[in-house]
Order: structure tokens, then C-alpha cells, then sequence
């Protein structure tokens, strides 16, 4: 059991950088609509895809019948988000590969829109965001647009612009935040997210990404009280509900890490944080072998083009090989 963690922890100790499947590009063919089948009347959503670990920014527009499409789409793992006007978001994780296109590159997926399970619901709009100026807006609408044609040095410099306009813009220095991140400078993530925090206390996104943020730094202790927080702000949230996770995993707490791992799988099985090599961790370090290979093959199921699967595999063929021995 042992040395089957051990291979796993050499496996996941590190998160992939994000750039190695960019040779192909794809198609995300898409529908939203109603739980009862039928396309929204007398609003438009709007259905964006952003980089889950590297900077990405798209906006697709959404027919009359519910259907939208992105195109040249690289490999990797995004966020799908789906905003309908004047009842709120959802999102869901969209895993761009081989393993689930067809043979002419086309991956299909379906946004359900329950009201029930909305991540987010439109809010007020609050009166520091009213009073970012429109020059700081349109600078950082050119950021976007630099993130979608993947200048991302120009997206910094177009979001720090919008910054120094309007310092309130709590938006702004979250997407600095989140560049950073995913660029693997973490401590300059931090530092955005807590200025965006500084300008807008009330704001969720830079919650829950600082949280992240201090994970990656190794702050588990306060981690594990921002992630607490964003948890009780939106319990709907499996990046929330995994981080908690992952807060408690690394501060040894393994039974209290287990339930929001188990609850981010819920709400999104695919999610991007993965919470199943987690879970692989906290049920060999239980010498629970057969949950633990259950995570694995759910993993290699959800995430076969994933750059740990086939390290994952190897580890799995161990563990069944352990299983199979015992008596």
C-alpha cells in the first residue's frame, strides 16, 4: 500500500503547466436550455469558455434554438459558463480532446439550466462597480480581446491599465490574479486577489482564487480559512468544496477533507481541481485499496487525455495487482 502512495504522490506532485496539447484544435458544439427541454424565451444567454489552468477567452453567441459554437478550440480543460439574463450562471467543465471528439473534431455537450442548481444568481449591482469609469471598462474589454488572440503580455498590460484608472476595478485585478495563477506565479496572484478583495470585500471570485492561490504556496492553514469562507458563500461551488478539500488533506485532516471532495464530484464529476487524485490519497493512506481504485478508474474515465493518465494507469495496475493478491 504504501509504496502504491508513494507512486502516486511522485505521479501527482505536480500540476501540469497546461501547454502540451496545443498541436490540434477542436469544435464545441453546443445547446443550452430549460429543464423541460425547451430554449429560453424573451432573453438571450450568453455562453462563454474560459482556461481552466491556461489563460483562455471566448464568447459564443447563442441562437434562438439554444445552440452555440465555438471553433479551434485547443486541447485542454476549460470552463464552460452559461448567463441568462436576469436569472444567473451556471458552469460546468469541458474537457477538449481526442478521446471525446468525433472523427471530425467536434465535441458535443449540453447545458441543462436548473434553477435549482444555479452557481450564481444576478445580484445589484454595487456602487464601487458603478463607479469604475468607462475608460477603465474599455481597457479592460482590450484585455480580453488580447486574451483571446492568446497575447497574454498584452492582456496584462491592458488589465494593469484598467487598474490604475479605476484602483476600485475589483474585476480587474481578479483577472491579473488569475493570468498570474495560471502562469504559475503564484505569489503575485496572491497579491491581485487581495487587492481585488481590498477594493470590493463583497466579491466571490477573488475569494475563492486567493484560496487557491495559498494552496499553491503552501499556506494551508490560511487556505483552509479562506476556502472555509468561500465554502460558506457558496456552497454550490466545486472549486470551493475541493480547495476545502485539499486544505484539510494537507493539514492531515483527512476525514474532514473527505466530505467536500465528495460534494465538488458531486456538483461537477469532470471539475478541473480533479478532486479524485485527492481522494486516491486520503483512501490509500486509509488502506481503503478498493475506493481508492474506484477513484482512479473514474479518473481515467472523466480525464483520458489528462497528462497525469498515464501515470494514473500504472499506479492503477499496481493497486489491482495489490488487491488481487490479498487474500
Amino acid at each position: 500500500m504504501q509504496s502504491i502512495l508513494m507512486a502516486l504522490i511522485l505521479t501527482c506532485a505536480v500540476a501540469p503547466a497546461g501547454d502540451a496539447k496545443k498541436r490540434a484544435t477542436y469544435q464545441i458544439i453546443g445547446k443550452i436550455g430549460q429543464s423541460d427541454g425547451t430554449p429560453f424565451r424573451g432573453v438571450t444567454p450568453l455562453v462563454f469558455l474560459h482556461g481552466a489552468i491556461t489563460p483562455f477567452n471566448a464568447q459564443a453567441q447563442v441562437g434562438p434554438d439554444g445552440k452555440f459554437k465555438f471553433k479551434n478550440i485547443p486541447a485542454g480543460t476549460y470552463n464552460l459558463i452559461a448567463a441568462v439574463p436576469q436569472l444567473g450562471e451556471m458552469r460546468k467543465t469541458i474537457e477538449v480532446g481526442p478521446s471525446f471528439a468525433d472523427s471530425s473534431g467536434k465535441i458535443t455537450t449540453t447545458i441543462v439550466f436548473e434553477r435549482a442548481l444555479l452557481l450564481e444568481k444576478r445580484e445589484t449591482v454595487s456602487a464601487v462597480e458603478l463607479s469604475v469609469s468607462e475608460a477603465a471598462k474599455e481597457e479592460y474589454l482590450r484585455a480580453l480581446d488580447c486574451v483571446k488572440r492568446q497575447d497574454i503580455k498584452g492582456a496584462i498590460a491592458r488589465l494593469k491599465k484598467a487598474a490604475e484608472i479605476s484602483p476600485q476595478f475589483a474585476i480587474a485585478w481578479n483577472h491579473l490574479g488569475t493570468i498570474a495563477y495560471q502562469t504559475r506565479e503564484y505569489g503575485q496572484a496572491e497579491e491581485y486577489f487581495r487587492e481585488a478583495l481590498r477594493q470590493n470585500p463583497e466579491a466571490y471570485a477573488p475569494l475563492v482564487n486567493l484560496g487557491g492561490a495559498l494552496l499553491s504556496l503552501n499556506k494551508f492553514q490560511e487556505s483552509l480559512a479562506v476556502n472555509l469562507e468561500a465554502v460558506k458563500a457558496r456552497p454550490g461551488d466545486p472549486l470551493a468544496q475541493a480547495q476545502l478539500g485539499k486544505s484539510y488533506f494537507f493539514l492531515g485532516r483527512l476525514d474532514d477533507a473527505e466530505m467536500p471532495l465528495k460534494r465538488a464530484k458531486a456538483l461537477d464529476p469532470s471539475h478541473f481541481s480533479h478532486p479524485q487524485l485527492m481522494l486516491i490519497k486520503i483512501y490509500l493512506r486509509k488502506s481503503q485499496l478498493p475506493a481508492a481504485i474506484a477513484e482512479m478508474e473514474e479518473f481515467l474515465r472523466l480525464h483520458p487525455d489528462s497528462e497525469f493518465a498515464p501515470q494514473i494507469r500504472r499506479v492503477l495496475e499496481t493497486a489491482r495487482s495489490e488487491s488481487s493478491a490479498k487474500p
